[in-house]
Protein backbone atom coordinates (compact mmCIF):
# COMPACT_ATOMS: atom_id res chain seq x y z
CA UNK A 1 0.00 0.00 0.00
CA UNK A 2 2.65 2.38 0.74
CA UNK A 3 4.66 1.96 -2.41
CA UNK A 4 1.44 2.37 -4.44
CA UNK A 5 0.04 5.56 -2.86
CA UNK A 6 3.77 7.11 -3.59
CA UNK A 7 3.91 6.00 -6.97
CA UNK A 8 0.29 7.14 -7.39
CA UNK A 9 1.14 10.50 -5.95
CA UNK A 10 4.27 11.28 -7.87
CA UNK A 11 3.07 10.22 -11.05
CA UNK A 12 -0.36 11.54 -10.98
CA UNK A 13 0.54 14.29 -13.51
CA UNK A 14 2.80 11.83 -16.52
CA UNK A 15 0.04 10.70 -18.11
CA UNK A 16 -0.69 7.32 -16.93
CA UNK A 17 2.36 5.59 -15.36
CA UNK A 18 3.55 2.59 -17.14
CA UNK A 19 5.41 0.05 -14.23
CA UNK A 20 7.55 -2.74 -15.57
CA UNK A 21 7.82 -5.62 -13.35
CA UNK A 22 11.35 -7.69 -13.02
CA UNK A 23 10.43 -10.99 -10.82
CA UNK A 24 13.18 -13.57 -9.46
CA UNK A 25 12.33 -16.14 -11.66
CA UNK A 26 11.21 -18.70 -9.15
CA UNK A 27 7.86 -19.35 -7.80
CA UNK A 28 7.91 -17.97 -4.27
CA UNK A 29 9.10 -14.60 -6.27
CA UNK A 30 6.72 -14.45 -9.42
CA UNK A 31 3.51 -15.40 -7.30
CA UNK A 32 3.92 -12.32 -4.45
CA UNK A 33 5.19 -9.85 -7.59
CA UNK A 34 1.60 -10.79 -9.37
CA UNK A 35 -0.32 -9.90 -6.48
CA UNK A 36 1.12 -6.75 -6.24
CA UNK A 37 0.95 -5.97 -10.12
CA UNK A 38 -2.68 -6.48 -9.44
CA UNK A 39 -2.69 -3.86 -7.05
CA UNK A 40 -0.79 -1.24 -9.61
CA UNK A 41 -3.52 -2.26 -12.55
CA UNK A 42 -6.81 -1.23 -9.74
CA UNK A 43 -4.98 2.03 -9.28
CA UNK A 44 -5.35 2.59 -13.54
CA UNK A 45 -1.37 1.76 -13.64
CA UNK A 46 -0.22 0.47 -17.34
CA UNK A 47 1.89 -2.94 -16.21
CA UNK A 48 4.38 -4.97 -17.96
CA UNK A 49 6.11 -7.65 -16.31
CA UNK A 50 9.36 -9.51 -17.68
CA UNK A 51 10.12 -13.26 -16.64
CA UNK A 52 12.50 -15.11 -18.20
CA UNK A 53 11.61 -17.00 -21.32
CA UNK A 54 11.63 -20.23 -19.83
CA UNK A 55 9.36 -18.90 -16.57
CA UNK A 56 7.07 -17.15 -19.15
CA UNK A 57 5.94 -20.18 -20.85
CA UNK A 58 5.46 -21.63 -17.22
CA UNK A 59 3.79 -18.79 -15.70
CA UNK A 60 1.20 -18.48 -19.16
CA UNK A 61 0.62 -22.47 -19.02
CA UNK A 62 -0.37 -21.95 -15.46
CA UNK A 63 -2.45 -19.02 -16.04
CA UNK A 64 -3.94 -20.69 -18.95
CA UNK A 65 -3.21 -17.93 -21.19
CA UNK A 66 -2.38 -18.30 -24.78
CA UNK A 67 -1.74 -14.12 -25.47
CA UNK A 68 0.76 -12.23 -23.60
CA UNK A 69 -2.21 -10.27 -21.51
CA UNK A 70 -3.54 -12.07 -18.61
CA UNK A 71 -6.90 -11.26 -17.66
CA UNK A 72 -6.15 -8.88 -15.17
CA UNK A 73 -4.60 -6.32 -17.47
CA UNK A 74 -1.05 -7.07 -16.72
CA UNK A 75 1.02 -7.12 -20.24
CA UNK A 76 3.41 -10.44 -20.21
CA UNK A 77 6.48 -10.32 -21.72
CA UNK A 78 10.06 -12.28 -21.78
CA UNK A 79 13.65 -11.88 -21.81
CA UNK A 80 16.34 -14.91 -22.65
CA UNK A 81 18.31 -15.58 -18.58
CA UNK A 82 21.35 -16.62 -20.87
CA UNK A 83 20.86 -20.49 -20.79
CA UNK A 84 19.70 -22.82 -23.19
CA UNK A 85 16.35 -24.72 -23.15
CA UNK A 86 18.11 -28.08 -22.21
CA UNK A 87 20.58 -26.23 -19.70
CA UNK A 88 19.93 -27.10 -15.73
CA UNK A 89 18.41 -24.19 -14.58
CA UNK A 90 18.80 -25.82 -10.90
CA UNK A 91 22.56 -25.17 -11.27
CA UNK A 92 22.36 -22.35 -9.04
CA UNK A 93 25.98 -20.67 -10.31
CA UNK A 94 25.80 -21.22 -14.12
CA UNK A 95 22.07 -19.97 -13.74
CA UNK A 96 23.06 -16.67 -12.16
CA UNK A 97 25.83 -16.14 -14.14
CA UNK A 98 23.76 -16.63 -17.45
CA UNK A 99 21.31 -13.82 -15.32
CA UNK A 100 24.37 -11.21 -15.00
CA UNK A 101 25.59 -11.68 -18.16
CA UNK A 102 22.36 -11.59 -20.55
CA UNK A 103 19.60 -10.29 -18.92
CA UNK A 104 20.78 -6.69 -18.50
CA UNK A 105 21.15 -6.38 -21.91
CA UNK A 106 18.28 -7.75 -22.66
CA UNK A 107 16.01 -5.18 -20.40
CA UNK A 108 17.60 -2.40 -21.13
CA UNK A 109 16.71 -3.20 -25.18
CA UNK A 110 13.09 -3.70 -23.96
CA UNK A 111 12.63 -0.66 -22.42
CA UNK A 112 14.36 0.99 -25.17
CA UNK A 113 11.66 -0.85 -27.53
CA UNK A 114 8.49 -0.43 -25.12
CA UNK A 115 9.38 3.67 -25.59
CA UNK A 116 9.78 3.77 -28.44
CA UNK A 117 6.43 2.15 -29.23
CA UNK A 118 4.13 3.17 -26.64
CA UNK A 119 2.72 6.04 -25.28
CA UNK A 120 2.49 5.95 -22.07
CA UNK A 121 6.38 5.18 -21.26
CA UNK A 122 8.46 3.13 -18.36
CA UNK A 123 7.86 5.42 -15.62
CA UNK A 124 9.38 2.96 -12.82
CA UNK A 125 10.86 -0.09 -12.51
CA UNK A 126 9.65 -2.37 -9.93
CA UNK A 127 12.36 -5.19 -9.18
CA UNK A 128 12.63 -8.31 -7.15
CA UNK A 129 15.41 -7.09 -4.59
CA UNK A 130 17.82 -10.35 -5.55
CA UNK A 131 17.69 -8.96 -8.79
CA UNK A 132 20.05 -5.60 -8.28
CA UNK A 133 21.04 -5.64 -12.20
CA UNK A 134 17.74 -3.97 -12.90
CA UNK A 135 17.80 -0.98 -11.00
CA UNK A 136 21.59 -0.25 -12.51
CA UNK A 137 19.55 -0.16 -15.88
CA UNK A 138 16.79 1.79 -14.77
CA UNK A 139 19.72 4.14 -13.25
CA UNK A 140 21.43 3.96 -16.69
CA UNK A 141 17.99 5.17 -18.27
CA UNK A 142 16.89 6.95 -15.79
CA UNK A 143 14.04 5.19 -14.44
CA UNK A 144 12.34 5.42 -10.90
CA UNK A 145 13.65 2.17 -9.53
CA UNK A 146 11.30 0.38 -6.56
CA UNK A 147 13.15 -2.75 -4.46
CA UNK A 148 10.30 -5.95 -3.89
CA UNK A 149 10.42 -8.19 -1.20
CA UNK A 150 9.02 -11.21 -1.73
CA UNK A 151 9.92 -13.03 2.01
CA UNK A 152 9.02 -11.45 5.58
CA UNK A 153 10.52 -8.27 7.13
CA UNK A 154 12.05 -10.76 9.46
CA UNK A 155 14.46 -11.80 7.08
CA UNK A 156 15.04 -8.91 5.46
CA UNK A 157 16.07 -7.48 8.59
CA UNK A 158 18.04 -10.14 9.60
CA UNK A 159 19.87 -9.81 6.19
CA UNK A 160 20.59 -5.94 6.52
CA UNK A 161 22.03 -6.87 9.95
CA UNK A 162 24.83 -9.97 9.68
CA UNK A 163 27.65 -7.46 9.44
CA UNK A 164 26.50 -6.05 12.61
CA UNK A 165 26.20 -9.46 14.03
CA UNK A 166 29.49 -10.88 12.87
CA UNK A 167 31.07 -7.73 13.97
CA UNK A 168 29.85 -8.03 17.50
CA UNK A 169 30.85 -11.82 17.73
CA UNK A 170 27.03 -13.02 17.56
CA UNK A 171 27.97 -14.85 14.02
CA UNK A 172 30.84 -16.36 13.39
CA UNK A 173 31.61 -15.79 9.51
CA UNK A 174 34.01 -18.71 9.53
CA UNK A 175 30.65 -21.11 9.80
CA UNK A 176 28.82 -19.62 6.35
Amino acid sequence: NIVEKNLSSDLKNMGIPHVLAVPYPAQGHVIPMMELLQRFVKQGFKVTCVNTEFNHKRVMKALNGTDSHVEDGIHMTSIPDGLGPSEDRNDFVKFLKGIFQVMPGKLEELIERINETDDNKITCLVADETMGWAFKVAAKLGIRKVAFWPASAALLASMFNIPKLIEEGIINSNDG
